[in-house]
């Protein structure tokens, strides 16, 4: 008999990679306690967080044939790449859960689904409700786009007419100037009680000319990321999440979570990836857990140099804006 990979369990599930942490066994989640944790947490959004639909909408337009990342919000970016445009995760729904339920956004996307250029690259990560949406992938515009995605997430694409399902370290070459490879992270897999693990999960590697863009997503600190630094490093770009960490007093252990890296490890991890730039996500849009919302980028921010890196090196964007890739990277 073929030997499956380690990440890959008899009865068909999926694991994290060899010595990733593991949950602690003794955890009991309660959403009552969570929520009314939850209902404390101040929702003040600063001036400086969003940018007018009008002036995103007019910046799209106006980069339309140059390099540049946008983000709609939370882990939906739209990154545009010479004749390629890619979006991430692309989440338009009003909450983060099934039909009418979980977590609403306190911040709508920065346009709306059937205002988003034309696109040739669908990305999703994995199937969790803040990343794998529904409702957007139902009324998608550009069902002709190529979709990559873990293995056995397919399913949920079948009126797109390229679908793709990768396993860790398989590649695509997308065109002459876009590969994408599909790697390891440090998370899990569920949308119901019975499919916990049952579809992959992973982070993007794409490829783009002499440019390296790792879209990292949702993931805790592991070491396999000093693998990659020394594998694929130097990397131009991480998107990588930096809010959804915090689960005290259900958790043990303030700030600390083994699937959402905090501020300090998403920095730890480009500092292993040998990351020039980091792009901080997943954060300022949805409360999925119990810090302050607008925690993630100060000490994101104010956490950079401890790990080698400039502050400008550590990116924030505003949802909504629009920058080009020269001077991300430059």
């Amino acid at each position: 008999m073929e030997k499956k990979p380690y990440h890959h369990l008899p009865d068909g599930t999926f694991r994290n990679q060899e010595g990733s942490p593991k949950r602690d066994p003794n955890i009991k989640w309660s959403y009552k306690i969570f929520n009314e944790e939850r209902k404390k947490i101040k929702i003040d959004i600063p001036e400086d967080h969003v940018v007018p639909k009008n002036k995103v909408l007019e910046d799209l337009k106006k980069n339309q044939n140059k390099d540049y990342v946008a983000w709609i919000g939370h882990a939906t970016f739209l990154i545009k790449l010479g004749n390629t445009t890619i979006i991430t995760d692309p989440v338009f729904s009003k909450n983060t859960g099934p039909l009418i339920f979980g977590p609403k956004r306190y911040v709508p996307p920065a346009i709306n689904l059937n205002e988003i250029p034309p696109v040739d690259l669908f990305l999703l990560t994995h199937n969790h409700y803040d990343h794998q949406d529904m409702s957007t992938i139902r009324n998608f515009p550009y069902k002709e786009s190529k979709v990559i995605l873990p293995l056995k997430l397919g399913k949920y694409f079948k009126n797109y007419k390229d679908v793709n399902e990768l396993d860790w370290y398989e590649q695509i070459q997308v065109n002459k100037d876009v590969k994408v490879t599909l790697l390891s992270a440090v998370h899990w897999s569920k949308r119901s009680l019975w499919d916990t693990n049952k579809t992959l999960w992973g982070s993007f590697l794409i490829e783009y000319k002499d440019k390296k863009i790792l879209f990292a997503c949702d993931t805790g600190y592991g070491d396999i990321y000093k693998k990659y630094g020394k594998k694929y490093g130097p990397i131009d770009i991480t998107f990588i999440n930096i809010g959804a960490y915090n689960f005290y007093p259900i958790m043990p252990v303030k700030d600390k979570s083994i699937y959402h890296t905090n501020p300090e490890e998403a920095l730890q991890i480009a500092k292993d990836l040998k990351s020039k730039k980091i792009i901080g996500m997943h954060w300022g849009t949805v409360v999925l857990s119990l810090e302050p919302i607008m925690e993630p980028r100060k000490r994101f921010k104010e956490g950079a140099e401890k790990f080698g890196f400039k502050k400008e090196d550590a990116v924030i964007f505003k949802i909504g804006e629009v920058k080009k890739l020269d001077e991300l990277i430059n």
